[in-house]
């Protein structure tokens, strides 16, 4: 078995999500298990350069990382043949130019979503995309969540029958930053700066309907700003001019009823961070980002309201747990082994810009429910 190297340059990973999810637990366990299968046998090998504006952090976390090269100048790096793939983990607002620089210059793009901070500038890169030929794609980690994969494997199944409604929690207290440490970064919460729980949210909350369930045809959007005041990195606080919760339904092409909430100001009383539960004619589920639980029909209680007695029914322990039934990898690592093999052995990537462009649009759409206390329809795009 040989090895093929691929160069990859890697911008704006000294953030919290560059350095987890797709260096640490993408890039660095991909090197670290030998590379990635290709059809040939061979074994693809990444050799990433990290780009960034802050040398001593590039420099820092290459020798953590086990990487050799890193630079601050983007344009020297992609104008270096060795590099095949450019991929963009920077700030919102900061993608289009990069992106745009990475296609003029013959690289094949992955790009951290949301792509852009509007539709418009979104159509442009999945335009020039388009255009160049060359492979792109976007970050769309949820649906390689275990427990979305084994929710997906339930409807695959005909486990519910015609799918009623679909309820989604997520988020977590986001602390201000003053007397405890945010573990966000401030600039999520400055609309100026292409933060917003909308933006940032409804372009997964777009994917995960449409990829599992059925696409979004109309949505009425609520967003609030409920912390006015946050504290930055160097301790000073700061204006929050983006909305930190959000409240969205929608209504999917199927005619299935979604509703989600999402919220960086809300405290957790549930299993896990996200969860969201499904109820069809023949049962429900209830998925996290690990666990999926079931409740069929025939297993269903027989729930009746009566205040004046403690309830007799355990509801909790009426659900069934649904086996993994398979190894469940890191899902930014399943889906970086699928841009690589998409750029070296052409197989399948759905999840390209024009994917990106619509999460984005979901967003917009969103924003402008808020804005007009409305319901819009959402238009279909195409390039």
């Amino acid at each position: 078995m040989s090895k093929q190297s691929i160069g990859i340059i890697m911008n704006g990973v000294t953030g919290r999500m560059g350095t987890n999810q797709h260096l640490v637990r993408s890039i660095v366990a991909i090197r670290n298990q030998g590379g990635v299968p290709l059809k040939n046998g061979d074994l693809l090998y990444p050799e990433p350069i990290l780009v960034g504006r802050n040398a001593a952090k590039l420099e820092s976390l290459a020798q953590r990382c086990g990487i050799e090269r890193w630079s601050t100048n983007l344009s020297e790096s992609l104008a270096n043949p060795e590099y095949k793939i450019y991929f963009d983990a920077q700030t919102t607002s900061a993608h289009a130019d990069s992106v745009k620089g990475a296609l003029a210059a013959g690289k094949h793009v992955y790009c951290e979503k949301p792509i852009s901070p509007d539709v418009a500038t979104a159509m442009e890169l999945a335009h020039a995309a388009k255009k160049s030929g060359l492979k792109n794609g976007v970050v769309q980690d949820k649906l390689f969540l275990p427990g979305l994969r084994k929710l997906k494997r339930l409807i695959d199944g005909g486990f519910f029958g015609k799918i009623l409604s679909i309820r989604g929690e997520f988020g977590y207290w986001v602390f201000e930053g003053d007397w405890q440490q945010a573990q966000r970064p401030s600039w999520n919460y400055r609309k100026e700066d292409g933060g917003g729980i909308i933006l940032d949210m409804f372009c997964h909350w777009q994917y995960v309907l449409a990829g599992i369930f059925s696409p979004v045809k109309s949505l009425s959007a609520l967003g609030a700003t409920h912390i006015e005041t946050r504290y930055d990195e160097q301790g000073k606080p700061y204006k929050c001019t983006a909305d930190d919760a959000a409240y969205g339904t929608f209504i999917l092409e199927n005619g299935a009823i979604a509703q989600i909430n999402s919220s960086w100001a809300v405290r957790v009383n549930r299993e896990e961070l996200f969860v969201l539960q499904v109820d069809g004619t023949e049962g429900t589920a209830v998925a996290g980002l690990l666990d999926c639980k079931v409740q069929h029909k025939v297993n269903t209680p027989k729930a009746v309201w009566n205040p004046d007695i403690p309830n007799p029914i355990d509801f909790r322990e009426q659900w069934e747990v649904v086996p993994d039934n398979a190894e469940f990898d890191n899902g930014f690592k399943v889906q970086w082994e699928m841009f690589l093999r998409h750029v070296v052995d052409d197989e399948p990537f759905p999840h390209d810009f024009l994917e990106g462009a619509k999460g984005v649009q979901l967003a917009e759409l969103g924003l402008e429910s808020w804005r007009k206390r409305c319901w819009v329809d959402v238009p279909t795009l195409t390039l």
